[in-house]
């Protein structure tokens, strides 16, 4: 493994906890959630700036419904990035509030709400593209495992995906997105580790959905070709 695909790896996995602890929200301070959105900025411009060879591609070539589903994801983070820094920057009131940008603030917390949640549901999707990648490198370094394994390990994805799918309802995540529910509610009495872990199993399930209904679609195109 090279070292651009190591920096890779890492800033992807740098970008994934700063997801995590971003829909927490005030639950870790305000203050420490607009820098930790920065920060994600950040890592979200250098992880553009590594795959600047796969953005240079995406005007040429066939499309096909692998590329389409990956390219729809990538547009999307894209708008729901850009719509979480601009209300971002509009609601500062610690690490940019400097800024003379003021006003609109009721409608800029609607988009800042709608951004973050579709955000981080596009993003789990996003890595399921390159579950199967991850689990290729696993494997340089754990043995083949006997059958009984693999499919243990399986069940335990399928189980931890099921109960994502209980914690997207129990959670209204899906009430968010569709701003069915204009404000978040938080209970700051809950320990947070039980917060993000029903956030890491609803990101499990997008990855689980989006790393199988991927490989259905290379599939389709091993077909066609």
């Amino acid at each position: 493994m090279n070292r651009k695909t190591i920096l890779k790896i890492v800033v992807d996995i740098g970008m994934t906890v700063m997801l995590l602890f971003l829909m927490t929200y005030e639950r870790i301070g305000a203050a420490v959630h607009e820098w930790l959105g920065m920060a994600m900025f950040v890592l979200f411009i250098f992880h553009h700036f590594l795959n600047r060879k796969w953005i240079g591609y995406v005007l040429k070539g066939r499309y096909t419904l692998f590329r389409i589903w990956q390219t729809i994801l990538v547009v999307g983070i894209l708008l729901t990035m850009v719509g979480s820094m601009y209300s971002g920057v509009i609601l500062s009131e610690y690490a940019l509030s400097f800024l003379p940008i003021k006003g609109g603030r009721a409608f800029v917390r609607e988009v800042h709400m709608i951004s973050a949640y579709w955000g981080f549901v596009l993003m789990s999707l996003h890595l399921g593209l390159h579950w199967g990648m991850m689990i290729g490198i696993a494997k340089r370094f754990v043995k083949e495992l006997p059958a009984i394994g693999r499919w243990l390990l399986r069940g335990i994805a399928v189980l931890i995906a099921g109960y994502g799918a209980y914690a997207f309802i129990q959670r209204e995540i899906g009430r968010y997105m569709l701003l069915i529910n204009h404000f978040a509610f938080f209970d700051f009495e809950e320990p947070l580790i039980f917060f993000l872990e029903d956030y890491i199993a609803v990101m499990v399930l997008f990855v689980w959905v989006s790393h199988y209904f991927s490989k259905w679609l290379r599939r389709i195109k091993k077909k066609e070709e």
